[in-house]
Parts: C-alpha cells; structure tokens; sequence
C-alpha cells in the first residue's frame, strides 16, 4: 500500500472577515498518485492548494508532509519536496529567458553552476522545452509559460506538484498536451500531483483519484467511475458529468438502452454500445 505523502485534516479556515472558506477537510494523496480536487469557481480549490503548500498557515488542524507537520517545518524543507503552480503563469514566471527562470531555484538553493545547468536541462527536457532555453519569456505561448513554471519546480528536485487549473486558457489539443505531459511526469518519473481543476472532461482519462470540493467542503471521493454519479447530484455541487457520461445517463434512463454502468470515456463508451449491439443482436448500418 503507498504511503501518504499528504495527509490534510483540516477542521475549518477562515478569512479575514470571518467567511468560512474551508471545512471539514480530510483526504490523503498517496506517494506516487495523480489526485484531482474538482470543484467550481469559488469552491476552494485555490484556497486548500495553498494551505497544502504551507502558504497559508492560520488554519484549524493539521497537514502532514510525509508524517511531518508542515506547521513545523522550515519554509525551505517544505520547498524541496513540495511546488505549487499558479493557474496565471505570468505570476510566477519574472526572468528574462526560459533557462533564467528555472535555473533560479536552484541556484538560490546553493547548487553549483554545473548542477544548477543540469538540473536545467533536465527538467525542460521532462518539460519538452529544450529548444526553448534561450527564448525571452514574453515570447513565449500561454501553455508554453505553464511548461516552464513546472520545469522550474522539477529542477529544484520536487517530488511533489500542486497544479491550480493547469489547463485552464489552452485550446483543447493545448489541454491534452498539458495532461499528456503531467500523466508522465506522475509515471515515468514517479512525481506525485495533486491538480485543482474544474475540467470534468478531462478528469476520468488521466486521474487515480479524484475529491469533490463544494462550498469549502469535500462531498464525495473515490476513483473517478465511482465518484461521477446521477446530473442531479452533480448540478447540487455546480458541476455536470462528462459529456459521454452524460449522454449514456439520457439513453439508459430516457431511451430505455440497457447499460450495465455508465462508462466516462469514448473507449468505454463504444465497448459497452457494441456489447449492447451484439446481444440485443443489431447489424451496424
């Protein structure tokens, strides 16, 4: 069983004004998982990232990296495990070339000039942004600025990611490159995710687990198929199935089709249509 990298058990966090803005919070993230907290706008999301990522520090109960609580640790032990990435690149990113930004951290961490280039090459190597080394910032595209911001956390040697809506502004080939990107970044190198997002659609091809975030409060947790349910409990929480799901919902319970389960993918989808095809014996047009 994987440890827990992340354990938040959060009784309540406030504003300043007194606002409740989270609740009840408990969830795990274990070492290697891709995660995802999905929630509409005003949920949280952003709000609980930053609480796990030791930025906000003035919350009732505890968060514990790796068995440690975060509340006790240095800033800097809690920066070289752990990175949060903004969902507006342009509010991390303030060098003036690809390679600058993300040679920062570890040259402010004390590397040597050599470990600090190959940490660089590295991490915009996992990035696929090696051509991009000597480009000026501002040169660069929306996602191509989110690239670097991961590679600037991957060369300060973090093992674990926090994303807020990393796909938010990119066209759909932008968002699956981006998801492409993060999924080997979690299997190839062993990276543990949380990500922030409110894409449903995106959700059931890449994550291992996923937790509902509404109105501060997590209302539901699992493995994506047991978590995306009926439309209505969804709407309560703003939020819809994935599209494929949701046509499958209409044609079992409006069309009558007989469907076992309600698959969240096209692949799925199209296995459990040709299952129905053949025992309810329909010759394809």
């Amino acid at each position: 069983m994987p440890t827990a990298r992340l354990s938040v058990n959060l009784d309540s966090f406030k504003y300043p004004d007194g606002t409740v803005a989270l609740a009840d919070i408990r969830l795990e993230v274990a070492t290697g998982e891709f995660c995802g907290i999905l929630g509409a706008n005003g949920s949280g999301k952003t709000t609980l990232l930053r609480i796990m990522d030791g930025l906000i520090r003035d919350y009732r109960g505890s968060v514990l990296l790796d068995g440690r609580d975060v509340l006790k640790l240095h800033a800097r032990d809690i920066y070289r495990t752990v990175g949060l990435v903004f969902q507006n690149p342009d509010d991390q990113l303030f060098a003036s070339t690809v390679f600058e930004d993300v040679a920062f951290g570890p040259r402010n961490m004390g590397f040597a000039e050599e470990e600090v280039r190959r940490r660089v090459a590295e991490a915009l190597a996992s990035t696929e942004m090696v051509e991009y080394a000597g480009k000026g910032i501002h040169n660069l595209s929306y996602g191509q600025k989110k690239r670097v911001c991961i590679a600037g956390l991957l060369a300060m040697g973090h093992e674990v990611l926090l994303l807020d809506e990393p796909t938010a502004g990119l066209d759909p080939m932008g968002e699956y490159r981006m998801m492409e990107l993060l999924t080997r970044l979690n299997r190839e190198g062993g990276v543990t995710i949380v990500m922030a997002t409110h894409s449903v659609d995106l959700v059931p091809l890449f994550l291992h687990r996923l937790h509902i975030l509404s109105r501060g409060r997590i209302v539901r947790g699992g493995a994506p198929e047991e978590v995306f349910t009926a439309p209505a409990e969804m709407e309560n929480v703003k939020l819809r199935l994935p599209h494929i799901a949701e046509l499958i919902h209409r044609l079992t319970h409006e069309d009558g089709m007989p469907f076992g389960r309600i698959p969240l993918t096209i692949g799925e989808a199209r296995r459990e249509i040709v299952e129905i095809m053949q025992k309810e014996k329909i010759r394809p047009i």
